[in-house]
């Protein structure tokens, strides 16, 4: 009995910690999806001093990936996790790299929005941008909603929404080129323009990332570099009609 009681209260213990982390993951992200916000919002309403704000947070993110990281390391030493389990501390472990670099690309986007805010804003006041950021952002909140409900219907189809962004990414870069052709003295603004969307586009990319590792985390299957459509017959012939929810033993 006594035996017993001790395997479950190293079960509770175990299962606080894995509740703790995730959390803590859950709030990096957010916090990283309100960088991406106002690193656009700084862009659009020329706010110079909001897009260096977003870019001196990037330190922010870095400190928490690197505490979740350690306390996902303490877990494996003294837990030793089997299993689900283990794949869920695999799958916090990648997901907090992609949510760094989705920190990477806001301080890119931030420092662009500060030196663009100098400048007269275009008449459409960036309004691609803007669509395609809300986009992105939309992919990095569903991500983390998946994650926090390991819905791996969902995460799959977030992903494939990756495939409208590298679409929506490409028409912005032939219109940028288009611009400077036609007129050299958009040159200079139409290149930030372009790094701009290239770091949206890498966001939705880390997006799609995390989406993925939903999906490993709830079956164990790893998708990446495996076709969207191979992905979802696969895991319908596996997981029964009534849904694809629900953690793999």
């Amino acid at each position: 009995m006594e035996t017993a009681d001790l395997t479950h209260h190293i079960s509770r213990r175990f299962n606080e910690d894995l509740e703790r982390v995730r959390s803590r993951v859950l709030a990096m992200g957010g916090f990283v999806e309100q960088q991406i916000q106002k690193a656009i919002s700084a862009l659009i309403e020329g706010d110079s001093a909001l897009g260096e704000s977003v870019a001196l947070g990037d330190h922010t993110v870095n400190n928490m990936e690197v505490s979740i990281d350690e306390e996902c390391s303490r877990i494996l030493a003294t837990r030793a996790p089997a299993a689900g389990d283990l794949r869920v501390i695999v799958a916090i472990i990648k997901t907090i790299t992609d949510l760094e670099r989705i920190g990477d690309e806001g301080e890119k986007i931030g420092y662009i929005a500060s030196r663009l805010a100098t400048m007269e804003r275009p008449v459409d006041k960036y309004r691609e941008i803007k669509h395609l950021g809300r986009i992105v952002t939309e992919m990095v909140h569903d991500a983390l909603d998946a994650f926090a409900r390991m819905d791996a219907e969902s995460a799959l189809r977030i992903a494939r929404q990756d495939r409208l962004v590298d679409e929506e990414y490409e028409a912005i870069q032939r219109q940028s080129i288009t611009f400077m052709m036609e007129d050299p003295r958009t040159i200079r603004r139409a290149l930030d323009v372009m790094w701009v969307v290239r770091s949206l586009e890498r966001i939705g990319d880390h997006a799609k990332n995390i989406s993925e590792y939903v999906i490993y985390m709830v079956y164990g299957k790893d998708v990446r570099h495996t076709s969207l459509d191979d992905v979802e017959r696969e895991l319908r012939r596996e997981i029964p009609v009534s849904g694809m929810q629900g953690p793999a033993p």
